[in-house]
């Protein structure tokens, strides 16, 4: 009788210690994680500090993401800016050290003027304040999302450039900087007209305007011409002007627009007493993605891959790496 109650107190304990020990061998065992690959290292010029940094591409893009465009955009709007920021890096990175290169010791610096913004976590965390850690995370999924997939035409990277707003088209590449890309085409984006961006207003001193004519617009306001001071001679086929006439002088509307601060070159203007007030359609110089077209797009809810291909024609979008 002992040696049945023996047998059955032991079958009984192993019903429950065997399962017991079963769960916490699984649960030793560590889950298979799949590293991201972070891609390669970027020379990172911080236009600031005159400091080289060296950081993985994919931690780079984080930081050009969130001071390119606002974190309040939807995913698939950040996914293509991500995408297209991947893209122009890469591409700086396959040039090396070209004769245009002002920073030959970097691929890229954080000079939006000449290369792609970029901010540091610590400049986040002050402009996003208690919006800050649900931003860099919405910011780092776009980008880590995307990881290693870039803009290609033909097999090559393309040159991705992007603006804010359009003027309800964007402007084919030859018509701002004089040579033709095949992918840099002129398309609709009616989106832009949500942007706040889509009309402003600058008022500029009259002295700023005919400093640019030279002596003649001065002498022509003088004698009270200011009515046609600033004269549009040529215009884009999107109605953005290519050049105009100050008292005889004639520029580029790209260098009217870098000299006076001007949001776009879709220009109307008066004079008013001491000033000439500028009435902008867009903003940027309009070639490529538009940034607040790319919300809209993503608003509809097309993808970045739809938005890409919309905004740079011809094109696909694979694995670089």
């Amino acid at each position: 009788m002992r040696k049945i109650l023996a047998a059955a107190l032991f079958l009984t304990l192993a019903a429950i210690v065997i399962p017991v020990l079963s769960v916490l061998t699984e649960g030793d065992k560590k889950p298979e994680v799949q590293e991201l690959d972070l891609g390669p290292k970027v020379k990172v010029l911080n236009s600031e500090s005159g400091q080289v940094m060296t950081l993985p591409l994919e931690e780079y893009l984080v930081g050009v993401v969130a001071a390119e465009m606002p974190a309040a955009f939807p995913a698939e709007a950040l996914k293509a800016q991500a995408a297209a920021a991947r893209t122009y890096t890469l591409r700086r990175m396959e040039t090396g050290s070209s004769p245009d290169n002002p920073h030959p010791r970097a691929h890229v610096c954080t000079d939006f003027n000449h290369c792609q913004a970029w901010i540091d976590n610590e400049e986040m965390a002050r402009r996003w304040g208690k919006a800050f850690d649900s931003n860099l995370a919405k910011i780092r999924s776009a980008v880590f999302e995307t990881a290693g997939l870039a803009i290609y035409y033909n097999n090559a990277l393309i040159d991705p450039v992007y603006h804010s707003t359009s003027n309800g088209r964007t402007e084919n590449s030859e018509d701002v900087w004089g040579s033709r890309m095949p992918y840099l085409r002129s398309v609709a984006s009616t989106w832009d007209r949500q942007s706040p961006k889509f009309r402003t207003s600058v008022e500029v001193p009259v002295e700023a305007v005919t400093a640019l004519g030279g002596a003649g617009a001065i002498q022509q306001v003088s004698t009270g011409g200011d009515r046609e001071l600033i004269r549009g001679l040529e215009y884009t086929s999107t109605g953005r002007l290519k050049t105009v006439q100050i008292a005889g002088r004639t520029i580029s509307s790209i260098d009217l627009r870098k000299a006076l601060n001007l949001p776009s070159t879709d220009l109307t203007w008066k004079v008013s007493g001491e000033k000439v007030i500028f009435r902008a359609t867009g903003s940027g110089h309009g070639v490529g993605m538009s940034q607040y077209g790319a919300r809209g797009m993503a608003e509809e809810g097309r993808t970045f891959e739809e938005i890409l291909k919309h905004y740079y024609t011809g094109v696909e979008v694979k694995a670089a790496y």
